[in-house]
């Protein structure tokens, strides 16, 4: 913290934060106040920032109040949704936190599919919501993330194959600008603003409300885990190469590589998880796909059966708990030769115990058929994605979890596509932040995000993510 003068950090901000705090029908926390150590914590337990003050929204109608203190004081501003950024964005040193996370609300209307959700819903509200409609949002792979910064970034999950990343659902956004103008944004209207809000992150506004199309699921889906022991990584690896080459849209599956001891009965040693969804009508169907790859490669150990949608999304929440320390890196690739598969174990093996893991998404189907400019995802012609990352609780585990980190960089490099994926990706302050951005989305993408930020932001109110900068 700042040295203090009158009792204040930035005594100068005082008027402007005094004003904020008669004006918010929500509680204003600063740092003598009861509960700002528990205001400003986020789940990354490696970040520890002060912001000199968290604005806890009660109605949207307090965003534009936090956006013209943050405006007139010039003091840097952190918008915090559901509060899982990994990164630790929805937090800032001596600024103003803008948290929306008690506003969670879910409305569903069955006979149109529309699911509308308030920027502090986190994914299991929603799949609370919708599962009794036999609805569902593709949000993700776990419930815990914030729908708002999950959705701004991108969205992959278990339901990508099926009806593509989360922003490709997303029909209608309303929108609070840095100057407080209230926007509605869809492909009708501000549709520059639509295409940067769709994997831009939050560059350009508050978005206050998310109305997305939903799709259709059984009652119950079919849900497996095959466990491998190291010795039979390969094997099963190669075995999942060739399964994979056609699915159809209905079947999800990823690689895991981490230690499970309550699946696997294997300890602390490292396994191999292939772990498959299917959302067909057919389970029949289902059962019969898996059956092939089982055969191809047996597991040591299996779990399988019908399980609703809010269980299955929920299945591994217990391994990222608030307040864990972590790294995370990701890459795009599309060849699974010997030569990846040799790389991606290359990593597997060097994963030092609990809390570390590789996930491979597999992608194709629905999100493959969105067109490379319909949004601004960095790249949509990739058949997998790989997040090498770390969620532990003691800090004496840091270097070991780093240690990894600089590796997997390394391997990541030989199998690189374009693109990174900003939901996947700590952010790591070793160059400007507008470099990671422009590699993020590449030239193209990146100079258009520019002219929505020029248009919506021109002075770079919202900073504190994966920035674009308004200068050329």
């Amino acid at each position: 913290m700042a040295t203090t003068t009158n009792h204040h950090p930035v005594p100068e901000a005082q008027p402007a934060l005094a004003r904020m705090r008669k004006h918010l029908a929500g509680p204003l926390i600063e740092p003598p106040d009861a509960g700002y150590d528990q205001a400003r914590a986020v789940w990354n337990g490696m970040v520890d920032r002060y912001p000199l003050a968290i604005a806890r929204a009660a109605t949207v109608d307090d965003v534009p109040i936090v956006l013209e203190a943050a405006r007139e004081t010039g003091l840097p501003l952190a918008v915090r949704g559901g509060g899982h950024s990994i990164t630790g964005l929805s937090t800032v040193d001596d600024g103003i936190v803008l948290d929306l996370g008690d506003l969670r609300e879910v409305v569903v209307d069955p006979a149109t599919q529309l699911v509308t959700a308030a920027p502090g819903a986190r994914a299991a509200d929603v799949d609370n919501a919708t599962a009794p409609h036999r609805l569902a949002v593709p949000l993700g792979a776990s419930s815990l993330p914030g729908v708002a910064g999950l959705t701004l970034g991108g969205g992959v999950g278990w339901l990508t194959r099926r009806a593509g990343l989360a922003l490709d659902c997303l029909e209608r956004a309303e929108v609070v600008t840095a100057q407080g103008e209230y926007l509605v944004a869809s492909r009708e209207d501000h549709p520059d603003l639509f295409w940067g809000l769709r994997g831009g992150g939050g560059n350009f506004g508050v978005v206050t409300s998310f109305t997305f199309r939903a799709v259709r699921l059984p009652q119950t889906v079919l849900g497996w885990t095959l466990v491998y022991a190291p010795s039979q990584w390969w094997h099963a690896l190669a075995a999942f190469r060739r399964w994979a080459r056609e699915l159809p849209d209905e079947l999800s599956s990823s690689l895991t590589f981490r230690a499970m001891p309550e699946v696997s009965g294997m300890g602390e040693e490292t396994c191999l998880m292939i772990r498959c969804v299917y959302v067909g009508e057919d389970p029949a169907r289902g059962t019969a796909m898996l059956d092939r790859l089982r055969r191809t490669a047996p597991p040591v150990h299996e779990t399988s059966g019908p399980i609703s949608w809010p269980q299955w999304q929920s299945v591994m929440d217990a391994h990222f708990p608030f307040g864990s320390h972590g790294f995370w890196r990701n890459v795009a690739f599309t060849r699974m030769d010997e030569d990846a598969l040799g790389a991606v174990l290359d990593v597997a093996e060097r994963i030092p115990g609990p809390g570390h893991a590789i996930d491979i998404h597999h992608l194709g189907g629905a999100f493959a058929r969105v067109p490379e400019q319909a949004t601004a995802f960095p790249n949509r012609t990739a058949r997998f994605w790989m997040n090498i990352y770390g969620a532990w609780q003691e800090s004496e585990e840091d270097s070991r979890g780093w240690d990894l980190a600089g590796h997997s960089r390394v391997v990541m490099e030989r199998l690189a596509e374009r693109g990174e994926y900003v939901n996947f990706r700590a952010l790591e302050y070793t160059r400007p932040i507008t470099d990671f951005t422009r590699h993020i989305y590449g030239e193209e993408k990146y100079r258009r995000l520019q002219r929505v930020k020029q248009r919506y932001d021109p002075q770079n109110l919202f900073r504190g993510n994966y920035n674009v900068s308004p200068d050329v």
